[in-house]
């Protein structure tokens, strides 16, 4: 069975699983804020000013921010989709490599950024504070607890970060003008936004095969017993759901 397949099956395996997981909703924020924190990030570090942050129920958020040039909307516009993708993969590294404290130190501290920087009103910060609060708790709970927390962030995260280019695509299709980044980058390089979308979707399906290989690897390896198990004790840029 190739990879391509094999990840795909794997992904909408993980994504019944994972719908079985209680409050299974409230975490698959987590995409969107990764997302929308990649385009306040790439609008600084190209000399714009974040103005605010909106994160919604339905997972879907906005990012306001004035640029500095006209240029900048490309790489502000590229970046939600990218970062989120990589940010998934970076978390199943960080799964692979066993630095789960680690992994859930770091998602903290970005809620935290978000909450005392960008987001400050409605959904978005009673979300952040819940997030912040319940990660604090596992953490203290110990290795095991973390670990598996952390892992079933990483699976809900990894399913968000597809299946947001995957919506994206869709609704290029339908609103071609409302597609959130992809029209975004159509209008700065005439390239039509369906491209864009697919080109986030194939880049995501990469970063998801690349994820799964690092831990299948790893249970691979404990298997044959190469690696032990764990100790007993304005301009607007957007991820939208359509």
């Amino acid at each position: 069975m190739s990879k391509w397949l094999m990840t795909v099956l794997f992904l909408a395996g993980s994504a019944f699983l994972t719908r079985l997981i209680p409050f299974s909703s409230f975490f698959r924020n987590l995409d969107t804020m990764i997302h929308e924190f990649g385009h306040a990030a790439a609008t600084l570090l190209t000399s714009g000013r974040v103005l605010r942050i909106e994160l919604n129920p339905d997972h879907s958020g906005v990012t306001y921010s004035t640029l500095a040039s006209s240029w900048s909307v490309f790489p502000v516009a590229l970046s939600g989709y990218v970062i989120a993708s990589l940010f998934a993969l970076l978390m199943f590294y960080l799964y692979h490599k066993r630095n789960y404290k680690m992994g859930l130190i770091l998602i903290t501290l970005i809620a935290i950024a978000m909450l005392a920087l960008f987001v400050h009103r409605g959904f978005g910060v009673l979300w952040l504070t819940g997030f912040v609060a319940l990660n604090a708790i596992v953490y203290f709970l110990g290795e095991t607890a973390t670990k598996y927390y952390f892992l079933a962030l990483s699976f809900l995260t990894l399913e968000e970060s597809v299946a947001g280019p995957l919506f994206l695509a869709v609704h290029a299709v339908a609103s071609p003008e409302e597609a959130g980044d992809a029209a975004n980058l159509a209008r700065i390089t005439s390239i039509p936004p369906l491209v864009w979308a697919l080109v986030f979707s194939l880049f995501s399906l990469w970063c998801a095969k690349e994820a799964l290989g690092l831990f299948l690897g790893r249970r691979r390896a404990r298997a044959r017993g190469r690696m032990p198990g764990p100790p007993y004790p304005e301009s607007r840029f957007y991820n939208g759901r359509r």
